[in-house]
């Protein structure tokens, strides 16, 4: 196990290579929509690259989510299969809808995985992103 301080350290380092190994600006918060962003995640066991809908109004994160929604076999054609969830709670307890890939069996904590990490965030959030762009009017359209 590492220290408190050791895990910081090599989370740090993870974020830093990933961003040197793959120097791109990502679309993550600037789709122009409050709430509506593009996420990297990874912990110990797994990567997840999602879509996370936060309006604190229940009618607008309904409607976006049924926009993606509706949209379901072309995101899948763009990300692979995907999970998602209307009422997905965080660990803050705060409720939103999230549409996720992910992938288990690598770890931030674990350099032998990093690679494997980075290729699948570049490949899944590329396909989210051009996703986005292709349907964003259709999307913005609440």
């Amino acid at each position: 196990m590492f220290s408190k301080e050791e895990a910081q350290q090599l989370k740090k380092e993870f974020w830093t290579a990933f961003g040197k190994s793959f120097p791109r600006k990502w679309l993550l918060y600037n789709t122009k929509i409050k709430d509506f962003s593009f996420k990297f995640y990874a912990d110990k066991k797994k990567a997840e690259v999602s879509l996370d809908i936060e309006m604190k109004d229940e009618v607008f994160r309904d409607a976006y989510y049924n926009k993606i929604w509706s949209l379901e076999d072309i995101l899948k054609d763009f990300v692979g299969d995907f999970y998602k969830e209307e009422f997905y709670t965080l660990e803050n307890g705060k409720v939103i809808s999230r549409i996720w890939v992910e992938k288990e069996g690598i770890s931030v904590f674990n350099k032998n995985t990093w690679q494997q990490t980075f290729e699948f965030f570049v490949e899944k959030m590329d396909g989210f992103e051009r996703f986005y762009y292709e349907y964003e009017d259709f999307i913005k359209d609440v």
